[in-house]
């Protein structure tokens, strides 16, 4: 039995989480609840699942701090929007916790902290992102000094294939309308801008001890191979299913066990026309801008991160273009005086990159 706090439960993750959980009685426990702000969603899931144990983090950080390093969880899921998930994550790697890691910012804005602290704690971080759970799949019983590269699919989002003029007139409706996934709506603009494609190649890695130059990007439109492993030899594994997050979910939580569960399998001749496209840099430049932040190190990950994040919120908002997103993001990262990784530097330039967005 491995019992569960989940950070983030009121959002898209969180709550397939909790339906992984309830197939898996006898695996799996909730224990601990947090979500940002939303109160009565978090009480209605705390009686619905039997959960007591509840914060939130709009109310302190030591309240989520405090459900983390608890004697009573064994597994931590990070799926808090943004790099608000760093300090409890550190947290509870310090603590000795099992990750089940959804919130991509935490390896972006901190990976030359974070994976150095999993090394000490013996913390194994296991990934909710279908493209790395994927990887991680492949690599089950293999090294990772065997891998020559890996190639991670992107659906494209709901503007594959346009041109950069036609951007120009996105609306938020447009941009939140992705055609295979269900996600939240920060995801979901950064699916179609590519940037979360971007903030994944940062985020692999450090969770897979690479250089960015062995980091690719390729369009697969039916979103069914998930991610690709290219091995020294020269050979390729890919793992394969339906675009439904509690697949991944449930390998995390339960790893290195596979089980049975409700969900639908994969059938080859279902979809027998599987296809891969090159990603149009010059329109979609987020992969671009990514490794110019990996490239300066230091806090400039964290930066671009956050800078991307105060950008979406303006576009959600209807005070920035949808182009204007990767056109700001870039002119702020073009700004940022790079300092070393520690906490207290990251956390500046965290708060520096979203005070420039919002001047600009």
């Amino acid at each position: 039995m491995k019992r569960v706090a989940i950070l983030g439960a009121t959002g898209s993750i969180g709550v397939q989480t909790l339906d992984v959980i309830a197939q898996h009685p006898t695996l799996l426990r909730a224990v601990g609840l947090a979500a940002n702000t939303d109160r009565v969603r978090l009480n209605q899931l705390g009686a619905a699942h039997g959960v007591s144990n509840l914060a939130l983090a709009a109310e302190g950080m030591s309240a989520l701090i405090d459900m983390v390093t608890s004697d009573d969880v064994d597994l931590v899921v990070v799926a808090i929007a943004g790099a608000a998930a760093l300090l409890p994550t550190i947290a509870a790697i310090k603590a000795g916790k099992q990750i089940a890691l959804a919130t991509k910012e935490v390896l972006v804005a901190a990976g030359e902290i974070v994976m150095p602290l999993c090394a000490e704690h013996g913390v194994t971080i296991t990934p909710i992102d279908s493209e790395h759970s994927a990887i991680f799949q492949c690599l089950q019983g293999y090294p990772y000094i065997d891998i020559r590269s890996i190639t991670l699919t992107a659906s494209g989002g709901p503007f594959r294939g346009w041109k950069r003029d036609q951007l120009r007139e996105v609306t938020v409706e447009q941009a939140m309308n992705h055609p295979t996934w269900s996600m939240g709506g920060k995801i979901t603009i950064d699916s179609a801008t590519m940037m979360n494609k971007a903030l994944e190649m940062i985020e692999a890695k450090w969770l897979f001890q690479l250089a960015m130059s062995q980091v690719q990007v390729c369009v697969h439109p039916q979103s069914v191979v998930h991610s690709l492993v290219e091995f020294t030899d020269g050979s390729m594994l890919g793992q394969l299913g339906w675009p439904d997050m509690r697949l991944p979910i449930q390998y995390a939580l339960l790893w290195p066990q596979r089980v049975p569960n409700s969900m639908k399998p994969w059938n080859p001749t279902a979809t027998p026309s599987l296809t891969f496209e090159e990603v149009d840099e010059d329109v979609f430049s987020a992969l671009r801008i990514a490794r110019a932040a990996d490239e300066k190190g230091g806090t400039a990950p964290c930066f671009f991160n956050a800078a991307n994040e105060a950008a979406v919120s303006e576009f959600l908002a209807g005070r920035l273009s949808f182009l204007g997103i990767s056109e700001l993001v870039q002119k702020c990262l073009d700004s940022h005086v790079v300092q070393s990784a520690t906490l207290d530097n990251l956390v500046e330039a965290d708060q520096q990159a979203r005070r420039m967005v919002l001047k600009s």
